[in-house]
């Protein structure tokens, strides 16, 4: 199979269609990058200064929330939320069993036992209905994930949730902007987490994470937990926390990009439609299905496609890139085995990354290359 963890190159150094153009990104926004880069400079506040701060207010604003913690990557996202919501050693945490390792892992790190829950086919995100079956004595939370930035199912797995009493945090990692009923993704839980890595829809220029929350208590608690568990005097820790501080020199280019998510996202929806129409006729491919209610923002245009390694070959032969997210479901990771997790277990999670395929579906895509993807795509399926 090909690889799949590496960053994209550029459409210009090779006559390729890439998965992710971040070179053509930056071209459009490079006097403002480069604008924002010189006022941290020249303010030489490098960590928690006015540019977090103001990208925390903005972020928060954006999806809905009053409060928002920045945090340095999207895995500590997840790991501060788990550890202020109070889940300790021993507890046990509702997971999608199809989604990246860090929303296992984040839980797994706090000696926390990860339940892993099959996924629905047609969204790929949590099926809500399998929860409250998953439910034990020792279960103190559910983190749904808003995969390739879609929303989950959030009235049932919050309904489910409440039932039981157990806190939702939702991985919005993939889907900043996202709507589900109208309300923004990583509002509608106790936290959201947010990840900024390079890659993302508001990416950075390094790692990056924020959590969402409307709870005072909760956002208070994340300011200290990512700071060494300091509270009012610095030099002096009253609790266990981290180093997890989002530095000033992302937060400004994030302050700049968030100024045009919502042009990218539309950008990448008129993509999406476009291949909507142009893949709809290939009985092979199965695209896309969007739940009633949500609004997707397309972090990911994946496809389902038999015999998925061989098509992404020939792509690769066409000249077009494609990624796999992701190709070993969560439960049977290696670092889980002794989970005891089968083959089997979670059918519909292990289909998905038997099938899988990311089409490129970034903003600055043309219609032209659009044509070439699915015309590509149309001879890499025969037989």
């Amino acid at each position: 199979m090909l690889k799949t963890d590496t960053l994209p190159v550029s459409s210009k150094a090779l006559d390729v269609i890439p998965a992710l153009d971040l070179q053509a990104e930056y071209a459009e926004i490079r006097e403002e990058i480069r604008a924002a880069l010189d006022e941290v400079l020249a303010s030489q506040n490098f960590i928690l200064g006015p540019q977090v701060q103001a990208l925390e207010e903005d972020v928060a604003r954006y999806a809905g929330c009053p409060f928002g913690v920045g945090v340095a990557s999207g895995t500590d996202a997840l790991l501060l939320a788990l550890r202020a919501a109070g889940i300790k050693a021993g507890d046990e945490v509702i997971v999608p069993a199809f989604s990246y390792i860090a929303t296992a892992d984040s839980v797994s790190l706090l000696g926390v036992v990860p339940v892993f829950v099959d996924i629905r086919p047609d969204t790929f995100n949590i099926d809500a209905a399998q929860i409250e079956r998953k439910i034990t004595p020792r279960t103190r939370a559910v983190v749904p994930v808003h995969l390739y930035g879609q929303p989950a199912d959030m009235d049932a797995v919050l309904g489910a949730a409440r039932n039981h009493g157990l806190t939702v945090i939702e991985d919005a990692a993939q889907a900043i902007g996202a709507r589900y009923k109208g309300r923004r993704t990583g509002s509608m839980g106790d936290l959201g987490c947010l990840s900024f890595y390079p890659t993302k829809n508001l990416g950075g220029y390094g790692d990056g994470g924020m959590i969402l929350t409307h709870s005072k208590e909760f956002a208070e608690n994340l300011r200290s937990l990512r700071a060494h568990g300091t509270v009012k005097h610095k030099y002096v820790s009253e609790r266990q926390g981290w180093n997890s501080r989002l530095d000033e020199i992302q937060a400004a280019i994030l302050r700049v990009k968030l100024r045009h998510v919502d042009r990218w996202t539309a950008a990448r929806r008129a993509n999406a439609a476009r291949y909507d129409k142009l893949l709809g006729s290939i009985l092979d491919v199965r695209i896309p299905r969007i739940l009633d209610g949500c609004e997707h923002v397309y972090h990911q245009y994946t496809i389902r496609v038999a015999h998925r390694d061989r098509v992404q070959r020939r792509l690769a032969e066409r000249g077009v890139a494609s990624t796999v997210y992701y190709p070993v479901p969560l439960h049977l990771q290696p670092v889980y085995a002794s989970l005891g997790y089968r083959r089997g277990d979670l059918p519909q999670a292990e289909r998905a990354a038997e099938e899988v395929l990311s089409l490129p579906i970034y903003p600055q895509l043309t219609s032209a290359q659009i044509e070439r993807v699915t015309e590509s795509l149309a001879e890499a399926v025969k037989n």
